[in-house]
């Protein structure tokens, strides 16, 4: 499915643990590196990557199969990567140590890289169980992100914000890599509000610094995407910072909490980016693509594209092909899953 604003509502056996695999993976990155470094002349050639979130969603008895032969479809795609956009459970599901080790056995049983950044509902809502969020998102970094290594039977060797960046070396599930002459990037926001209602201290000040780490990684980012020439980015995070527009195809507005992070760093560096961009998030749950970002002269931003990945009982992934050097250079496809709780 071409871009633009195209938005299709209708679209809306056993895993092991290879916890040991990620170590080994991690020996072997001087090897990986080599295919993730940064671009050559030519490099831009056509290549496909996997987009995913927001799930699974419910108890594994229930959700368990249909996660298990999406991934098989994923598998079946043969590209180099996936990305997981956060939200690998739903809010309500206890946010246990044995969840977490499932999830990341999931995660391990992508037969290429898996790259994830977390959602809400992996660390903030768990204050729904009486848990500590920040312990939560502590023990997610420790499981998720403890080395270079992406995740997946064939990792990528990524970059971590604190390598490059010291000041902000806890945000270990900020990343980048390259792949194509194109520069991937995640970053850490989480919906629906990034945790903006937070009433502790310490988790307002968590957001803070977060906020403030995430500017200074996109702010690097472009940097370096512009020093290396980059012939394109693609940008992934969870949450969806955008209101609905009133009318399918319409401008939408960035919402209250996210405007400091977007009107005041994400879409000026698009601005001046001068090649095309790619933002894919999750959160609201349906498969959209459109360019519904404004500029200062309230116009859309002609070199900005958003990926919203289907998720909760819509348990599909999107297949998405990348070639700068086209008219449109993001272009979208649905991978079905028939056993979805909702297929619709």
């Amino acid at each position: 499915m071409a871009p633009g604003a195209a938005r299709d509502r209708a679209t809306d056996r056993r895993v092991s643990s290879g916890r040991c695999r990620q170590g080994l993976a991690a020996a072997a990155l001087a090897g990986v590196l080599l295919a993730t470094g940064a671009p050559t002349a030519g490099a831009a050639e056509p290549f496909g990557f996997v987009a995913l979130g927001d799930q699974p969603y419910g108890h594994e008895a229930r959700t368990g199969p249909a996660y298990r032969r999406l991934i098989e479809l994923i598998n079946a795609e043969g590209l180099p990567f996936a990305i997981h956009v956060g939200d690998l459970k739903d809010g309500l599901t206890d946010c246990t140590d044995e969840l977490y080790d499932r999830q990341y056995a999931y995660f391990q049983s992508y037969s290429s890289a898996l790259v994830y950044t977390p959602g809400d509902n992996d660390w903030t809502d768990c204050r729904r169980q009486s848990a500590d969020p920040l312990e939560r998102l502590a023990a997610l970094r420790s499981r998720f992100f403890s080395t270079r290594a992406s995740l997946g039977q064939r990792p990528l060797a990524t970059e971590r914000q604190g390598e490059s960046q010291p000041a902000h070396a806890r945000y270990t599930e900020n990343r980048r890599w390259w792949h194509g002459g194109v520069l991937f990037v995640t970053f850490h926001t989480v919906g629906p509000d990034d945790n903006d209602d937070a009433q502790a201290p310490a988790e307002r000040a968590e957001r803070a610094g977060r906020l403030a780490a995430n500017v200074a990684w996109l702010q690097d980012s472009f940097a370096l995407a512009r020093r290396q020439r980059a012939a394109a980015l693609v940008l992934a995070t969870q949450a969806d910072p955008l209101h609905r527009p009133e009318q399918p195809g319409g401008a939408a507005r960035v919402r209250k909490p996210f405007r400091a992070l977007y009107d005041g760093t994400v879409l000026p560096l698009v601005r001046s980016a001068g090649v095309p961009v790619l933002l894919v998030h999750g959160d609201s749950h349906h498969f959209i693509t459109d360019q519904p970002f404004m500029g200062i002269d309230g116009k859309r931003l002609p070199n900005l594209w958003r990926l919203e990945v289907p998720g909760e009982r819509r348990m599909h992934a999107v297949a998405v092909q990348v070639d700068p050097r086209a008219p449109s250079p993001f272009r979208f496809r649905l991978i079905w899953n028939p056993m979805s709780p909702d297929p619709s």
